[in-house]
This record gives C-alpha cells, sequence and structure tokens, in this order.
C-alpha cells in the first residue's frame, strides 16, 4: 500500500495533505551541521553513502515527514559528464572547463561517479517504512546548463542567454547531452528504490516566451517521455521556478504527472488555471516560515484551502533557508496536519 505522498502524487485528493520540504535535509538542523563539522565538505558528504542516507533521514526523524528527498546536488549531472566540481565555503559551486570557452566534445564522461548516488538512494528506501516515500531528484537541463557554461552561478544566466541565442546549435547539443544524462540517472535511480522523481528547473524564470518553450518545455518533455517509458508507474513532478504564466503551458506540454508551484504564484489563480485533476505541489513562501507567528497559520490555511479540491502535496515554494527556526518547522507541521477541508 503507497503512502500518502505517493497516493497523492497519483492522483489520489486525500483529506490528510502530505508534506515535504525542499531542502528539509540541510543546514537548518543541528544534527546536520554537526555530521558536515565532522565528515568535512558538501561533496565528500554526497559522496559517503552512509553520512548521505543519515542526512536524507534526519528530517523525517525529527519532523515525520511524508517523503524522505535524496541528499545530493543538481551539479552531480555535469560533474559524471567530465566537468571538476567544487564548493566554495561563502561563495558556492564552481565547475571547470567552463563551456563559454570550451567545446562540450572537450569532456571527458565519467559516468561512475553517478553510482554512490544510487548506492544512497537504496540505503535511505531501505530504511524507511512503507507509508514513507523515497523521492529521488535532477536538474533540469536548462538550470543545468547555466552551470555548465558560466561555470558557477549568476544572477541573469547573460553568458547562457546570450550563447542560446548567439549559437543555438551548439547550446542544443549541451542541452541534449544533459537530457540523455539526465533520463539516465533518474532511471538509475528509480531502479535503485526512489519512488518518485522531481525535476529542478530552478532557473526558468530567466528566458522569455519562446526560450522557456525551446529550452524549459522541450527538454523535460523528452526527459519525462523517455523514463515514463521506461518506469510508467513512477510519478514525475516538475518544478519550473519562477515560470509565472508559463506554468500552465508547462504542465500541459511536458507530460509532468505534478507540477510544484513556486511562492510567486497565486495558489487560487494556479488552482483554476492549471489542468484538472493534475497535483500540485507547494507554494509557503521560505521568507514566511522563517519568520513564522500568526501570518504563517493564515497563509498556510489560505495554501491549503486554495488547492482544496484537487491533488496537494504540502510544500514551499522553494528551498527551507539555513536560519529557519526549529520551532516555525513545528509550527508549520502542525497547522498543515490539524487542516480540514472547507
Amino acid at each position: 500500500m503507497p503512502g500518502p505522498l505517493l497516493e497523492t502524487l497519483r492522483g489520489a485528493n486525500l483529506a490528510r495533505r502530505p508534506m515535504w520540504l525542499m531542502r528539509q535535509a540541510g543546514r537548518y538542523l543541528p544534527e546536520y551541521r554537526a555530521l558536515r563539522a565532522e565528515k568535512g565538505g558538501f561533496l565528500a558528504l554526497v559522496y559517503d553513502t552512509d553520512a548521505a542516507a543519515e542526512i536524507t533521514l534526519q528530517p523525517l526523524r525529527r519532523f515525520r515527514f511524508d517523503g524522505a528527498i535524496l541528499f545530493s546536488d543538481i551539479l552531480i549531472v555535469p560533474y559524471a559528464m567530465g566537468q571538476d566540481l567544487e564548493f566554495l565555503a561563502g561563495e558556492g559551486p564552481r565547475l571547470s572547463p567552463r563551456l563559454v570557452d570550451h567545446a562540450l566534445d572537450s569532456l571527458v564522461a565519467v559516468p561512475e561517479r553517478l553510482s554512490p548516488i544510487y548506492e544512497t538512494v537504496s540505503k535511505v528506501r531501505a530504511a524507511l517504512s512503507a507509508e514513507e516515500t523515497m523521492l529521488g531528484f535532477a536538474g533540469s537541463a536548462w538550470t543545468v546548463a547555466t552551470y555548465m557554461v558560466a561555470g558557477e552561478g549568476s544572477r541573469d544566466h547573460h553568458e547562457t542567454r546570450a550563447m542560446a541565442y548567439r549559437d543555438p546549435a551548439a547550446f542544443q547539443a549541451i542541452i541534449d547531452a544533459i537530457v540523455s544524462v539526465t533520463i539516465e540517472y533518474l532511471s538509475g535511480q528509480i531502479a535503485a528504490g526512489a519512488e518518485a522523481v522531481q525535476l529542478f528547473d530552478s532557473w526558468a524564470g530567466s528566458l522569455s516566451p519562446a526560450q522557456f518553450e525551446r529550452w524549459v518545455i522541450a527538454p523535460n518533455a523528452a526527459i519525462v517521455s523517455a523514463v515514463k517509458a521506461r518506469h510508467p508507474d513512477t510519478p514525475i513532478i516538475g518544478f519550473p521556478k519562477g515560470a509565472g504564466e508559463k506554468l500552465a503551458a508547462y504542465a500541459r506540454e511536458t507530460g509532468v504527472d505534478a507540477v510544484g508551484v513556486d511562492e510567486t504564484i497565486d495558489p487560487v489563480w494556479a488552482a483554476a488555471t492549471l489542468p484538472a485533476g493534475l497535483p500540485v505541489q507547494g507554494n509557503l513562501d521560505p521568507l514566511l516560515l522563517l519568520s513564522g507567528g500568526p501570518e504563517l497559520d493564515a497563509q498556510v490555511g489560505r495554501v491549503l484551502d486554495a488547492f482544496a479540491d484537487r491533488p496537494h502535496v504540502f510544500n514551499l515554494g522553494h528551498g527551507i533557508g539555513q536560519h529557519t527556526p526549529i520551532a516555525h518547522v513545528e509550527q508549520l507541521i502542525a497547522a498543515v496536519r490539524g487542516w480540514q477541508r472547507p
């Protein structure tokens, strides 16, 4: 019997709303900070499969969320494609060589860099109860490409957007390569025990409508189609952060089983506009969770009420902030668990 999260992603509109939080395994938890201090840097944790499994399980022990989200990073895919990857304290990830300066075919793939991630998935799934759902994930092609091209994160992704305009054939080759590896990566996670997977397109909001169609919708549709052909019973959640009014087209055209809604989207609009019966996930502002207080309870209720007539997984509109108080997460859980359908 599937747990409530998996049931909801398969289309059940349950009275008890399942919940998990993006970045729920991470820096806001004292137990995570203690383990990281003991083990070392971020990438070392990801590749220590016992540590990565422990981190994945920590928030479920503390909060009894309905889903465990794999502790890893979207940049594992370019790392497996042959770019060097490091995480610099206070500065974020760095990838080299940058594809704005080097051709894609200069990379030498290292597919074995994916194997430890599958081992982590397997270890976590073995530790979960039948009611708890194991979630895998990958970055979507556009978002991963922004890092591969620039070698780091940026505010407006100008180098990647410029490359896509200047040399669309070369950029299409990068997108196609990411899509191919991502299909294998998600399939490997599912084979290892992931019961649902999420595609994070964290920088989808930086594109014009035509570019969104080409670099977000089309690659995500290709990934979803190929993964569904191999694993037809595994739900796929699509999360195109910043999509705005383009979210409806994304939901219709990619074939995802559920769509993540970020905090900038009115949940009432989303409930009325997205395809009928499509499960939604979201969309509380993470800063509201950081702030707490009566407004947190009020907005939790507004989100839940807005999605009352369709399958809904309660989540944030993006990842939980590292300074979020544990007491506020407990307040959030109480509000969601205490909600009653209007």
